[in-house]
């Protein structure tokens, strides 16, 4: 007999004992969970379950931005003051393991009748390889190897970090119905009946019910789990580059009331790279380039016992319990590259990128585009008949916005930086106004930067924070951002997953 769990009691038992039920609506004075009063349903819940692998960083207010000289002069990291909200980021980058675990599922749903996906999943290998250095150990060895099963993933662009993201959520969410007894679990899915938490919301995939819930509908019968139940989590996605920063400085070990006392260069106090404490005196606080050609000491001596990356719980974490947030491997995170984006930025939860969309549905409530698009990039153009757990949904249509305050349009990478404004500034005639279409008001800002020209900046440059096994202290400090083509890969940038907080961002009885 499986075993089900406390939560899945409690909802049923509310559900079926609704005589049980007292609650009333204070604006109506009706009852919830009663079929007679027309079967709203109301079911208790605390907060949210923290999901595998994740910790909670308490969000609040703090500068971002450069905290360092500009060594560089790009004047991309102006200081501002911005709010970011509560979040879970992961403890650590995602694994080789972990990604090979990802590579295994894909391998066995998508392999056999649709193998050009499980090859868009793969990581380059082949970004260990330098012209005048003897690097293919690394190349054969680094991600399969079980020597390297807990060091950071790399060869991965931002494109596939986006895709195991979407792909985590999913099973995460499997897992969770399984274990609550509602699902039994499939231990061979494929192509067309996999889990996916987007379908299984629209009522389109059930897989099969153990323990269904009772409907309060007047009509009586079973139900599948809803948004309204609270037993999904939030999507895993990549940390926004505030939400990277912030949760990198880790400034509420700093705190006391409402006052930093101390503005952090690095992710720990003080403004060297080794360890202060007596007990570790001396040893290095992370993993980077010392100098150059000192990847990690002499013999006998390693400074920083990693000659590329080391394993994602080496050194000390900082004051949300974060590992590597200096060193090891750079991290992506969601935004689109602007120099001045600090200037454009919304105060709260800062972000460039948004691309607003909307899900298409029939007159019942089911999502009808089941031919999609896998991504803007892919050699995949679609796949009839199957959903990819990458968003199903579409770009809003920019003709149902005539009438919004807060957006006109639904591509906003732009906005502000690459729009109308922004290029018509330019003469005509002139490369910042070229590429444009005046009367949608979007343009693809190649435009605006000239990309290729004067520069590699356009609408798939992604910025990635921190610095890495190969970098000097100076990236380490995590008000630096660089930019990089989401289509491209490297052997120093990485990820880490993030999911954001809903209700309160402190947890109950806490103020």
């Amino acid at each position: 007999m499986k075993k089900v769990s406390s939560k899945i009691i409690l909802i049923s038992g509310i559900l079926v004992l609704v005589s049980c039920s007292k609650e009333r609506s204070p604006i109506t004075a009706w009852e919830y969970n009663n079929p007679k009063n027309g079967g709203f349903e109301v079911i208790p819940y605390e907060e949210q379950e923290t999901g595998p692998g994740l910790v909670l960083v308490q969000g609040g207010s703090f500068t971002m931005g450069r905290a360092e000289q500009d060594v560089t002069y790009d004047w991309n990291a102006i200081p501002k003051r911005v709010t970011v909200s509560s979040f879970y980021m992961d403890q650590t980058e995602v694994r080789n393991l972990d990604y090979l675990e990802y590579i295994h599922w894909t391998s066995r749903i998508f392999g056999p009748n649709f193998p050009d996906v499980l090859k868009k999943a793969l990581p380059d290998t082949l970004v260990w390889r330098d012209r005048l250095a003897f690097n293919e150990p690394y190349v054969e060895y680094y991600l399969r190897h079980p020597a390297y099963r807990d060091y950071p993933v790399v060869g991965i662009n931002w494109l596939q970090a986006s895709d195991f993201c979407a792909w985590r959520t999913d099973r995460v969410n499997e897992f969770i119905l399984i274990r609550e007894g509602i699902l039994d679990h499939t231990p061979t899915p494929t192509e067309n009946d996999y889990f996916n938490t987007d379908q299984y919301l629209a009522g389109k995939w059930q897989g099969t019910v153990v323990t269904p819930l009772h409907s309060m509908s007047p009509d009586g019968g079973d139900r599948l789990v809803r948004m309204e139940d609270g037993i999904f989590l939030p999507r895993y996605r990549l940390p926004t580059e505030a939400e990277w920063e912030f949760a990198a400085y880790g400034l509420i070990g700093n705190s006391i009331g409402e006052r930093i006392t101390d503005r952090r260069l690095y992710p720990w106090n003080g403004h060297g790279t080794r360890n202060p404490d007596e007990k570790f005196l001396g040893q290095m606080m992370a993993n980077y380039q010392r100098s150059n050609g000192d990847m990690m000491g002499t013999a006998g001596s390693l400074n920083d016992a990693g000659d590329v990356t080391t394993p994602v719980y080496s050194y000390w974490p900082n004051d949300y319990g974060l590992y590597n947030m200096a060193g090891n491997v750079s991290e992506w995170v969601m935004d689109v590259y602007r120099p001045l984006s600090a200037e454009d930025k919304s105060d709260f939860r800062p972000f460039r990128g948004n691309v607003f969309k909307t899900q298409v549905r029939n007159e019942d409530g089911i999502k009808i585009n089941d031919t999609i698009k896998y991504d803007a990039d892919s050699n995949i153009t679609s796949i009839p008949g199957m959903v990819l757990w990458r968003d199903v949904s579409v770009t809003v249509p920019d003709d149902n916005l005539d009438e919004r305050r807060n957006y006109k349009y639904a591509d906003n990478i732009n906005y502000l930086d690459g729009d109308v404004k922004t290029q018509a500034a330019g003469l005509s005639g002139n490369s910042w106004t070229e590429g444009f279409d005046a009367s949608s008001g979007k343009a693809e800002s190649g435009g605006m930067y000239d990309y290729t020209a004067t520069s590699l900046i356009n609408d798939k440059a992604r910025v990635y924070k921190g610095g890495s096994w190969k970098d000097r202290a100076y990236w380490m400090v995590p008000g630096t951002r660089r930019f990089l083509d989401q289509r491209q890969s490297t052997a120093w940038i990485g990820f880490r997953c993030a999911m954001t907080r809903v209700g309160s961002p402190t947890g109950l009885g806490k103020k």
